[in-house]
């Protein structure tokens, strides 16, 4: 698709929010206060608001390859920050999704260039977990078991920034992992106990 067409399409959906509520940009340009911060994979096929049918300003987003949250990764902490602080987001969303180009790489022994040490992201999940991932029987179902895992893994670190961890004790905030299936449309909540899972280690992480 042309870029011309992109600008036309911009131009047809200001058209037709203006055409049924002449005041919809002026409130949308007078700031945001969404509840949910959502982390996601950069892959053209999951974009948040589309697959979560929201208007914009409903969500705040932040999206890489495969959803990492690592704690070098200082565009992805900054985005933590400011939902947590200044947005004073409530919930926190970390969501994968099945068929991930990322999770599909970090499996295999290729080398990547630049991409082989973002990777190694994955690979040291795949590592904590090899012995489960190993015994499925299928390569498809290994690939989407790393993909659960992986969003699991990536909650903890979220739940280990002293900001969420703040506001975890002060106000009660809420880390969820999601899966979305392609395939379906559907997205599914893996329904994370991430007290159970922090259990054994979390206070290692923990900052007063």
């Amino acid at each position: 698709m042309h870029t011309s067409k992109l600008l036309e399409n911009n131009r047809q959906w200001a058209a037709g929010h203006l055409a049924e509520d002449p005041e919809y940009f002026t409130r949308l340009s007078q700031g945001q206060s969404p509840n949910h911060l959502y982390i996601g994979c950069s892959d053209s096929r999951v974009a948040a608001s589309t697959m979560l049918n929201l208007e914009p300003g409903e969500v705040f987003v932040h999206r890489n390859i495969a959803n990492l949250i690592s704690n070098t990764d200082l565009s992805a902490l900054s985005v933590i920050n400011f939902a947590v602080t200044h947005l004073r987001v409530k919930h926190i969303i970390v969501c994968g999704h099945y068929a991930c180009g990322g999770i599909k790489a970090a499996m295999q022994s290729n080398n990547l260039g630049i991409l082989t040490p973002y990777l190694k992201e994955i690979r040291d999940v795949y590592r904590l977990h090899q012995d489960e991932i190993n015994a499925l029987p299928d390569e498809h179902r290994r690939y989407d078991r790393l993909v659960e895992l992986n969003v699991q893994e990536q909650c903890i670190n979220v739940a280990n920034i002293p900001e969420v961890q703040e506001a975890i004790r002060e106000r009660g905030l809420e880390i969820h992992g999601w899966v979305f299936d392609l395939a379906t449309g559907q997205i599914i909540d893996l329904q994370l106990d991430l007290a159970l899972l922090l259990k054994d280690f979390g206070t290692i992480y923990r900052v007063e």
